[in-house]
This record gives C-alpha cells, sequence and structure tokens, in this order.
C-alpha cells in the first residue's frame, strides 16, 4: 500500500472501535503518525497492536473522555509541544443517546449527547484549528449523519446533535476559505458498529457494509491533494454533495 500519508500528524476520535478504529488504522497504513483517541484503553491497544503489526505507520493512544473539555484543550497544547502543527483531524465519535420521542427524553441524555456529539467537536475545532493552519494542507473530517436531514422520528437528539455538527462544519469551511485547511461533513450511512446494533437490534448486521469499507472513503479526504471544502460526503453514494438552502 502506498506511504501517500507519509510525515502526516492525524487526530482520529472515537478510534478504540467501529469506524475511528479502521480509519485509524487506514491512515496509519498510509504512513501517518495517528493519535488516536477514545475512552476505552483496551481498544486503543488493540489498535496500537494492530498499527504495529502492519508496519507502516505509527501511534501515540490518548486515552480521554471527550466530554472532559479540559482534556480537549490539553491534547492541543501536548500536540504543539511535541510536533507544534497538525495535518489532519477526523472527528467521528459520538453517542447516540435513546432513541425516543423527544417529549420522553430525559435531560441528562438530551445534554450528554449534545456534549459529546456538538460542544465536544466545537472544542475540537478550537484546539486543534491553530495547529491545522500550521500545516502545508490541513485537513478536517467531521462525522455526521443522515438523519441530519431526515430528521427521524424519535432520533431527535442524535438528528439535531448532527445537525449542528454539520452547521459547524460548513461555517468553520467559510471561516477557512483563504487558508489551507479543508473541511468535510461526513454521512457514512448505516454501517455494521456497536452504535448501528443499539439503534437498530433487529437488524442483520451481515446486511451493512463493515466500518473498515467506510473508513477507506475517508482516506482520500484527508489527503493532501484534496481541494474541497464546505460539501457533504454521502458514503452510500460515494460522492460528494453541495449544500442548498431550503426549497
Amino acid at each position: 500500500m502506498s506511504k501517500s500519508l507519509e510525515g502526516r500528524l492525524a487526530v482520529v476520535t472515537g478510534a478504540s472501535r467501529g469506524i475511528g478504529y479502521f480509519t485509524a488504522l487506514a491512515l496509519a497504513k498510509r504512513g501517518a503518525h495517528v493519535i488516536a483517541c477514545a475512552r476505552t484503553v483496551g481498544g486503543l491497544e488493540e489498535l496500537d497492536d494492530a498499527i504495529k503489526a502492519d508496519g507502516n505507520g505509527s501511534a501515540t493512544l490518548v486515552p480521554m473522555d471527550l466530554a472532559d473539555m479540559g482534556a480537549i484543550d490539553r491534547l492541543g497544547g501536548s500536540i504543539f509541544t511535541r510536533w507544534e502543527k497538525l495535518d489532519i483531524m477526523v472527528a467521528n465519535a459520538a453517542v447516540l443517546g435513546v432513541v425516543s420521542p423527544l417529549a420522553h427524553l430525559e435531560a441528562k441524555v438530551f445534554e450528554q449527547v449534545m456534549t459529546v456529539n456538538v460542544t465536544a467537536t466545537w472544542r475540537l475545532i478550537r484546539s486543534l484549528e491553530p495547529l491545522l493552519l500550521q500545516s502545508d494542507a490541513g485537513r478536517a473530517v467531521l462525522i455526521s449523519s443522515g438523519v441530519a436531514h431526515t430528521c427521524r422520528p424519535f432520533w431527535g437528539a442524535y438528528a439535531a446533535s448532527k445537525a449542528a455538527v454539520e452547521a459547524m462544519g460548513r461555517t468553520w469551511a467559510a471561516e477557512t476559505a483563504h487558508t489551507a485547511i479543508k473541511v468535510t461533513n461526513f454521512d457514512p450511512g448505516r454501517t455494521r458498529t456497536a452504535m448501528r446494533a443499539q439503534a437498530a437490534p433487529g437488524e442483520d448486521p451481515m446486511t451493512l457494509p463493515h466500518p473498515s469499507e467506510v473508513a477507506e472513503k475517508i482516506v482520500p479526504l484527508v489527503s493532501p491533494d484534496f481541494q474541497e471544502s464546505g460539501k457533504l460526503f454521502v458514503s452510500r453514494e460515494d460522492r460528494l454533495k453541495d449544500y442548498r438552502l431550503p426549497e
């Protein structure tokens, strides 16, 4: 496999399993050094073993809870102290909450979804943008969801959080339009992950794409030669889409 990302430094959140795990592995296989962030230490250690076994890239493991905003700030400071820049950010970590009517959601569940999915993503942008600006080709991918647009019944908290993530991604892309940073919102679609199993327990997971397939579609979006910004990549359609105002 070509080392197309050799020398590039990448942060991937939610890297202990699912799409985050396989994205981190895919980037490392192209030669990147991956700063892998997640709460689950065991999953991070498994990722590190897989990266070492592959032999192309390397990893720094950062056990952290994205609900800890101070930890996100410290992450940016630590990266600056050691490397002084960042080339790639993949904001993948998220929680589903509970599939329930909006009016029946407990406040603590709604607040957790917003904290992890929205506030933590903003905090990552705030902490890591100065480092991405030091790169010759800073690339950011924010993981969204189709429910940000379909607003499925009973998925209100998650849908609202992902709509907010997309709004931040579009805004950030516009704000950095005259820099080397390129920002992409990414809709993975239904994927064979633990979150999907939680959301749809009766679904046959073998009918869904494996997260490694989805991760491979993220790789081109963080490559230095990728020049689009402020668009939505829809994995199931394998293409970028423009945003339009409501009609």
